[in-house]
């Protein structure tokens, strides 16, 4: 029970560390709200889980500094300056009205896409769960679940708190001038964190 409590704290206290899965589920919540939003939060949930589940079955294909790992490096570098200079272009065009059904059906399976890379091409996750991994190697298979689930469901009901806080529309209302500085922002912040992470693979 203690060794789960402190991985729950620990993967807890890495999830309120604002990240590029963040600004995706805001930007989504903020452009079309929290219902397409909740795509995104699945989706970056399933590339944690799929993480997750490599890590405690010992799976080590992405060891840092392997081929894998170094190439996963530079799809999520490409992917957070992709998203990023999208978040750019469009920002302060994020209408506040209602979505239609179609455009939200739409929507939401696209945002569910974004999702998932924005999670599985974060070599960060990798390491994360692997290093979480190493403290439950000894224990059981129902140990391993438990908190295998347990990260999951956490990683979704975050995000899904998130998108739903942020795409309130009262809340987008009374941040409505605003609106497009925190998408630029947020643009901004994505296309710096590929650049340092390009970066460090140079100097490697």
């Amino acid at each position: 029970m203690q060794q789960f409590l402190i991985i729950a704290l620990a993967h807890f206290l890495a999830l309120l560390s604002p990240g590029p899965d963040f600004f995706l589920v805001a930007r989504t919540s903020i452009s079309s709200g929290w219902r397409v939003a909740s795509g995104a939060c699945l989706g970056i949930a399933l590339a944690n889980g799929a993480f997750i589940a490599m890590a405690f079955t010992g799976l080590s294909v992405l060891q840092e500094g392997s081929s894998p790992f170094i190439t996963l490096q530079l799809a999520g570098a490409g992917y957070l300056l992709y998203i990023g200079v999208l978040f750019l272009r469009h920002a302060g065009r994020s209408g506040l009205g209602s979505v239609a059904a179609s455009q939200a059906v739409a929507g939401w399976w696209r945002s569910l896409g974004m999702g998932f890379l924005s999670g599985i091409l974060n070599p960060k996750n990798a390491l994360f769960y692997a290093s979480l991994a190493s403290m439950v190697g000894s224990t059981g298979v129902g140990w391993k679940t438990a908190c295998a689930l347990w990260m999951f469901s956490i990683v979704l009901l975050w995000d899904l708190l998130v998108a739903v806080a942020i795409g309130n529309p009262v809340v987008l209302r009374r941040f409505a001038r605003t609106l497009p500085w925190l998408e630029r922002a947020s643009g901004v912040m994505l296309v710096v964190l590929a650049l340092a992470l390009l970066l460090h693979l140079a100097q490697r």
